[in-house]
């Protein structure tokens, strides 16, 4: 029996999570979490094979809550659900530690299979991804602007071109206003960008603008 915990803080897509897996007989939910706090209690507290994550949660979440909960559970299987296709997230989510990664859209279908793959100890990623990560290991790879980025900072980028004010993604990642913007600025620089604006066009052209959260 392979028992997971679902942390997603949209309990419309846990239940629908847990909907889809009731007809495998050898996978039980034993847990649930609504944000990255409760993601780490659950992962303190033990009792299950596998932590089911999404990518976008309130508080600490993406690649800082991956890292910290290998940090702290090693061997703990995670198999990352998210809104978000574009091949970047993923390869920052499976670096960071994360064995699987599966877009909502594609839950219903191959879910089950991604769950017992990754509790096995194989990684489920698609094949873009797995190109991404080989290109990323070659040497004479050129790199764009925002893979200079440190996961921090591709967080921060994430957020503002999304809508969210400093002030907000300060909140949201628990950090002051200042460091928000000193992200920024390293941000802008990076990429060598002079206005949000800017930002906002390379996002929507290398399509990592995020879904919006309702």
């Amino acid at each position: 029996m392979i028992r997971i915990v679902i942390a997603d803080d949209h309990t419309i897509m846990r239940e629908g999570l847990k909907r889809i897996l009731e007809g495998a007989d050898d996978i039980e939910v034993v847990g649930e979490a609504v944000d990255g706090y409760e993601a780490l209690a659950q992962v303190r507290k033990g009792g299950f094979d596998l932590l089911m994550l999404d990518l976008s949660m309130p508080g600490r979440s993406g690649v800082e809550l991956i890292r910290q909960i290998k940090d702290e559970m090693p061997k703990l299987p995670i198999l990352i659900l998210t809104m978000h296709e574009e091949e970047q997230y993923a390869v920052r989510a499976i670096r960071a530690g994360a064995k699987g990664y599966l877009t909502k859209e594609s839950a219903g279908t191959q879910l089950v299979s991604a769950i017992r793959k990754v509790a096995a100890g194989r990684p489920y990623i698609s094949l873009e991804v797995a190109e991404q990560l080989a290109m990323d290991a070659m040497p004479a790879n050129e790199d764009l602007p925002h893979k200079q980025l440190s996961n921090r900072e591709f967080e921060v980028f994430t957020l503002l071109v999304s809508g969210k004010s400093i002030t907000e993604i300060a909140e949201s990642l628990h950090l002051s206003a200042k460091t928000v913007s000193t992200h920024k600025t390293r941000i802008l620089n990076k990429m060598n960008m002079s206005s949000l604006a800017e930002m906002v066009q390379y996002a929507v052209q290398h399509r990592l603008l995020g879904p919006l959260k309702v």
